[in-house]
C-alpha cells in the first residue's frame, strides 16, 4: 500500500514503507522435520512477535563448508543435470509414510528437495498404474553463500513443504485467495497526515517524524498458514519488489530502473497512490485430447497496478488507472521477470508458489486424483501424520520513509501485494498431440525403478 501527499508551496511527498523476511526454523511436534527451509528469505528476520527486521545474512567459509557437509549426498543420478526428471507422486507419498515409520527424525532430503526438481513443466496422469507424475528439469543441490538450498543451477530448490501446503490450501473446502499485502493502519494514516500539514517547508530531517506517525504497518496474508514457509515466500516477494521499485534497494538490472526514477514531474502523480501487485501470469496450458497430460506454460508472474486515493479521514480508497510511470514500471518489471528471478532467487520462489497452486488447481478442478485413482491423503490430509514447516508469523513491519525531489517538489510512495489465482489458469488450455507424446514416452520409460527417475 502506498501515500502520496500533495504538501504546500507545491510540494508533493509521497511515503515509501516496505517490508520482507527472513524465516528462521523452528523444531517439530512430529519427526518430519523439514531440514529444506531456507533461513534468509529476502534478506529480513521476524522475531517471535512477529516483527520483520531488516538482516541481510551471509556465511562465514567455515560455516558454509560445514552447511555442505551436512547435506546428505544424493545419488549420482539426482546430481546430473537432465531436461526431464520424474516424480511418481503415488510412490513418493509411499516413500514418506516408510520414513515416517521408521522413527526418522526428518524426512530424506531427495524427498524433501523433490529429487531435485526445478519446475514443475507437465502433469501426467497414469490410471493403469493409479498415478500422477509430474516432469519437469531437474538436477542436483548444495548451499550458497547465504545458507539457501539451491539446485545446480544456483536457483533455489522445489521444496515438498510449499507443495503439501499448496494443495491444502487449494483442496480446503472453504479455500480463499491466497495473497499477502501489507497496509498502514487508518490511525496511522491520520498521524501521517496531520504532520505533513504541520509543516511548511519539506526537509528530509521530516522523514523521522513521518516514519514514527505512521508506526507499524499491518501485514495480512490469506489462504494459507501465515507461518508456513510458503506464506514466508510470499511476503519476502512482495517486500522485494517494493525495495526494488520504490528505490529503497539498487536494482539488479540496469534496464529494471525505480519508479521513483521515472516520475517526470510531481503534476503527473498529484494525489495518485501508485498500487502495484505481483499475480499469475501464465500461457494457455496445453493438454492431450483426453485430458490425461497436461503442460504449464509461460513466466508464471507478472506485475499489476492501478491507483488508490488518500482521503482525509486516513482511508485508502482503491480504484483508477495507474499514473503513466506506474504503469511503465508495472511493464518493466513484467518484462524483466525471468531475468529478475535469475539475479533475486526469492522471485523464483514465488514462481515456485504459484506454480504448486497451478498443479493443485488442475488436480482438484479436472479430478486427475480420482480419474487415476491416485491416493493423495498423506499430502492432503493436515490430521497430524505429515506436519509443514511452523515459523514465527509475519504481523506488523516498522515504516521506512524514502524521497526523491522533482524540481522544487518531494515525492514520496510505496505499494505493493501478491495474487495468486489458480483457478483461472486451468480454465484456458488448448489441445496439443506433443503432450500426448510426452505422456505416452514417460509411460514407456524402463527406469521407473523408485518414487523418482529420469
Amino acid at each position: 500500500m502506498s501515500t502520496q501527499k500533495r504538501f504546500g508551496h507545491g510540494l508533493v511527498l509521497p511515503c515509501a514503507v516496505f517490508w520482507s523476511l527472513l524465516t528462521f526454523t523452528a523444531p517439530h511436534e512430529t519427526r518430519a522435520q523439514f531440514v529444506g527451509i531456507q533461513n534468509n528469505i529476502g534478506g529480513v528476520v521476524v522475531d517471535p512477535d512477529g516483527v520483520l527486521q531488516r538482516h541481510p545474512f551471509h556465511l562465514n567459509p567455515e560455516l558454509h563448508r560445514d552447511l555442505i557437509a551436512t547435506l546428505r549426498l544424493a545419488p549420482d543420478e539426482l546430481q546430473e543435470d537432465v531436461e526431464l526428471r520424474k516424480i511418481s507422486l503415488r510412490r513418493l507419498q509411499e516413500a514418506i509414510a516408510v520414513s515416517l515409520s521408521d522413527e526418522s527424525q526428518s524426512l530424506p532430503q531427495e524427498i524433501q528437495f523433490l529429487a531435485g526438481l526445478h519446475r514443475i513443466q507437465y502433469i501426467l496422469v497414469y490410471p493403469e498404474e493409479n498415478d500422477i507424475v509430474l516432469a519437469g528439469p531437474g538436477g542436483g543441490w548444495t548451499v550458497d553463500d547465504t545458507g539457501r538450498v539451491v539446485g545446480s543451477t544456483g536457483k533455489p530448490v522445489l521444496l515438498l513443504d510449499d507443495l503439501i501446503v499448496a494443495l491444502r490450501a487449494i483442496f480446503t473446502p472453504d479455500k480463499e485467495m491466497i495473497s499477502c499485502s501489507i497496509n498502514p493502519t487508518q490511525g496511522g494514516l491520520q498521524q501521517f497526515q496531520q504532520v505533513l500539514s504541520q509543516q511548511k517547508r519539506f526537509h528530509p530531517s521530516v522523514l523521522p517524524a513521518i516514519e514514527q506517525a505512521l508506526g507499524p504497518q499491518n501485514i495480512t496474508v490469506t489462504g494459507v498458514p501465515t507461518s508456513s514457509h510458503f506464506a514466508h515466500v510470499l511476503v519476502a516477494a512482495d517486500y522485494r519488489m517494493k525495495r526494488i521499485g520504490m528505490g529503497l534497494d539498487p536494482s539488479p538490472l540496469r534496464k529494471l530502473s525505480s519508479y521513483m526514477e521515472l516520475i517526470k514531474s510531481a503534476r503527473s502523480v498529484k494525489n495518485a497512490i501508485p498500487r502495484w501487485w505481483l499475480a499469475c501470469n501464465y500461457e494457455s496450458m496445453a493438454r492431450s485430447d483426453d485430458g490425461l497430460a497436461w503442460e504449464i506454460r509461460g513466466s508464471g508472474v507478472k506485475c499489476m497496478t492501478e491507483n488508490a486515493f488518500f482521503q482525509s479521514d486516513g482511508a485508502i480508497r482503491k480504484g483508477g488507472s495507474a499514473d503513466p510511470a506506474g504503469n511503465q514500471w508495472a511493464q518493466r518489471m513484467t518484462a524483466t521477470y525471468d531475468e529478475l528471478a535469475e539475479k533475486e532467487p526469492v522471485f523464483t520462489k514465488l514462481r515456485h508458489s504459484m506454480d504448486f497452486c497451478v498443479l493443485a488447481a488442475l488436480i482438484r478442478e479436472k479430478r486427475l486424483h480420482e480419474k487415476s485413482h491416485c491416493d493423495l491423503s498423506l499430502l492432503l490430509n493436515d490430521d497430524g501424520r505429515l506436519s509443514t514447516y511452523v515459523g514465527p508469523a509475519p504481523r506488523t513491519v516498522p515504516s521506512q520513509a524514502s524521497v526523491v525531489k522533482r524540481g522544487r517538489d518531494y515525492i514520496i510512495s510505496a505499494s505493493g501485494g501478491i495474487e495468486i489465482d489458480a483457478l483461472t489458469v486451468i480454465d484456458n488450455s488448448e489441445i496439443s498431440d506433443t503432450i500426448r507424446s510426452i505422456r505416452e514416452s514417460v509411460n514407456d520409460d524402463t527406469n521407473k525403478v523408485s518414487w523418482w527417475w529420469n
